[in-house]
């Protein structure tokens, strides 16, 4: 490479690096949400396959432009355009929002563009003169298993089924009316030749969503195990270094104090270094084993969902999250604290004639973590709880005044709902 190559290289690298820092800048620093650590797999595989589609849907837009070009002379002036843009209008903004968005966002938009592929059969009959076409078939026919693709990204299985054969029969039938030469075995192979080639796609994108699902799944379930095993060793470890601690030094010391008759130097010195023991076994860690991000994050939407699996769970991230490492005795302290203020809604939050709505949402950032938890229901007076209730002042605040680096706070108003909020960590969260 030239030295003026090397010089342009260099210019735009720091171009870039420069425009990044200004998108991050007008962005307040906050990043685009990141998967949620319990259907990652999942999240991946479906940004994926709709940028795949999106892309696919471009492409065979540029393809059937001679073919809707030469069918649109034998229908109005406005068909054409209201049947492409139904057929294919939806694709590129589904490349968009698989590229920045969530996979809510995913499944909605490749619902709109399923719907709206039914949607340019529809307008076939109305636009179109009986027998007018001499070909094969109308060139929505070839759009069909891009369509039902696109129902596997937003429908359950059972309702994309339906949806293929219902666009499968209708684009076969299309001919009936359209086209000038037709029989019933040209519909009968149209309809087969549609309908098998939607169903591979059905399959194949069926196949990939399920098996990242599942990964999704094994890998809670081993991050859940892996967590409670930490858990139950350092609770050993501990148990052993007390234990330890007690004979080696406590019962020894109070073993010579017994034998000693006088002050002793090597006595003083001995009870000195017992008590600094104590002190440094009180103030240290209980559990030396801690926790990343994903693991925190699965221990408590499990301790939320063993109460009541119904209950929506969220997490959002900022730059660094990575570097959060929780002691597990610290994500146990926040899970009791968190369950108790679910139990409490549950118990007492409930609104005769509606269903009332309970989130958890956790935000995790470099060292620290916020867990809030919110619902509509009845809400209470927090200057009318009695002192000897405990549920608020023991199970949940006083819980978290005990954790080191973690507070507590909790929000209600009469017929307003409830919200708790839990942080943990130095650093805290902006």
């Amino acid at each position: 490479m030239t030295a003026s190559g090397t010089l342009e290289s260099a210019t735009a690298q720091r171009s870039l690096s420069a425009f990044a820092a200004l998108v991050q800048r007008l962005g307040g620093g906050l990043t685009v949400a990141a998967d949620d650590p319990a259907t990652a797999a999942y999240d991946r595989i479906m940004r994926r396959l709709g940028i795949s589609v999106g892309i696919a849907g471009i492409i065979v837009a540029f393809v059937e432009l001679p073919e809707i070009a030469e069918q649109g002379h034998h229908g109005p002036s406005w068909w054409t355009p209201v049947a492409v843009v139904l057929a294919f209008g939806w694709y590129p903004v589904l490349a968009v929002v698989s590229a920045v968005a969530g996979t809510r966002h995913i499944r909605f938009v490749s619902g709109c563009a399923a719907v709206s592929f039914l949607g340019a059969l529809v307008t076939i009959p109305l636009a179109l003169q009986l027998h007018t076409i001499d070909a094969t078939t109308v060139w929505p026919y070839r759009v069909t298993a891009l369509a039902v693709t696109a129902a596997v990204l937003a429908f359950p299985t059972r309702v994309t089924v339906t949806y293929l054969l219902i666009a499968a029969g209708s684009a076969a039938l299309a001919p009936v009316y359209t086209i000038t030469e037709v029989t019933p075995l040209s519909i009968a192979e149209n309809f087969a030749r549609a309908a098998g080639l939607a169903a591979l796609f059905v399959w194949c994108g069926t196949a990939a969503t399920g098996a990242a699902a599942r990964v999704d799944r094994e890998s809670a379930i081993a991050s859940r195990r892996a967590a409670a095993a930490a858990a139950a060793q350092g609770r050993d470890r501990e148990r052993a270094r007390f234990a330890a601690l007690i004979h080696d030094a406590v019962l020894s010391t109070l073993l010579e104090a017994s034998r000693a008759g006088t002050e002793s130097d090597v006595l003083r010195r001995q009870a000195e270094r017992t008590l600094e023991q104590l002190d440094e076994c009180r103030g240290s860690e209980r559990d030396p084993d801690l926790l990343d991000a994903r693991s925190a994050v699965l221990f408590l939407r499990t301790a939320v969902h063993e109460v009541n699996p119904g209950i929506r769970f969220a997490t959002r991230t900022w730059p660094g999250y990575d570097d959060l490492r929780m002691p597990v005795h610290a994500a146990s302290t926040i899970a009791a604290a968190l369950t108790e203020a679910v139990r409490n809604s549950l118990r007492h939050g409930a609104v005769p004639g509606r269903e009332v709505h309970r989130t958890v949402t956790a935000t995790v950032s470099a060292g620290s973590i916020r867990i809030v938890f919110t619902d509509d229901g009845a809400g209470f007076d927090l200057a009318a709880v009695s002192a000897d209730r405990l549920g608020i002042s023991m199970s949940i605040l006083g819980r978290m005044r005990q954790l080191p680096g973690a507070s507590g706070f909790v929000e209600s108003q009469p017929g307003e709902g409830t919200t708790v909020t839990l942080v943990w960590g130095g650093d805290g969260l902006r």
